[in-house]
């Protein structure tokens, strides 16, 4: 029989004060030190890890710091400067694309609503999330792969679509909580609450837990 809306609420307020006490130095793992930075560091991040962004970014943006200077880059010279992160000439493309859309309908500046952000090349709502919670302090819910399967696993949803996931943990999670508690539980599904191997008997949430879709 499906839970209440109540009794999943109850759980999450627990899962949200039990990871703030585990984890209250969660943060974005994309090194950045504008909005620009990050916005190109979440488009290499897709199917890579954050660790092999923050490798690539340490030179990526000493050769091109711009956007202007991503859209005068050789396609090809790009695509080796990132080729580690895979992917490397779709990403390529995307990139170049979001800067030239950056420097014509934005002033090179990066917007901050999800609408204009989710219009530039290789920016999906898990993107635009990420720059409008971590840049401009907008609450919005971050579905990655570990979030979405820590928030099922911990009963807070029973979806499997990123954009149904993300609408339901809004509902759940306050908006003054959001952006830390999808760090959080990012940062929980890496270290402890694994895709092949769930650490119950390490984990913190144990106790609240349903423990559903564990791997057999």
């Amino acid at each position: 029989m499906p839970e209440s809306k109540k009794a999943v609420g109850t759980r999450a307020k627990k899962i949200i004060r039990i990871l703030a006490e585990e984890h209250p130095e969660a943060d974005c793992a994309l090194d950045h030190r504008s909005p620009f930075q990050l916005l190109i560091s979440t488009i290499l991040s897709a199917q890579c890890t954050d660790a092999r962004v923050n490798q690539v970014t340490q030179s990526l943006f000493k050769k091109y710091p711009t956007p202007e200077a991503f859209v005068q880059a050789e396609s090809e010279d790009l695509e080796e400067a990132i080729r580690p992160t895979g992917f490397f000439r779709n990403k390529a493309k995307n990139i170049q694309a979001c800067c030239a859309s950056l420097i014509r309908d934005h002033g090179g500046r990066v917007p901050e609503t999800m609408e204009e952000l989710t219009a530039l090349a290789g920016v999906g709502r898990k993107t635009a999330n990420v720059i409008l919670g971590n840049c401009f302090g907008v609450p919005g819910i971050v579905v990655d792969t570990h979030f979405g399967r820590l928030s099922r696993r911990m009963g807070l949803t029973q979806e499997s679509d990123p954009v149904k996931v993300e609408r339901e943990l809004a509902d759940l999670i306050p908006p003054e909580e959001q952006v830390l508690f999808c760090h959080r539980m990012i940062l929980h599904g890496r270290q402890v609450c694994g895709s092949r191997k769930a650490q119950c008997e390490i984990c913190v949430v144990e106790m609240v837990c349903p423990k559903e879709e564990l791997p057999s």
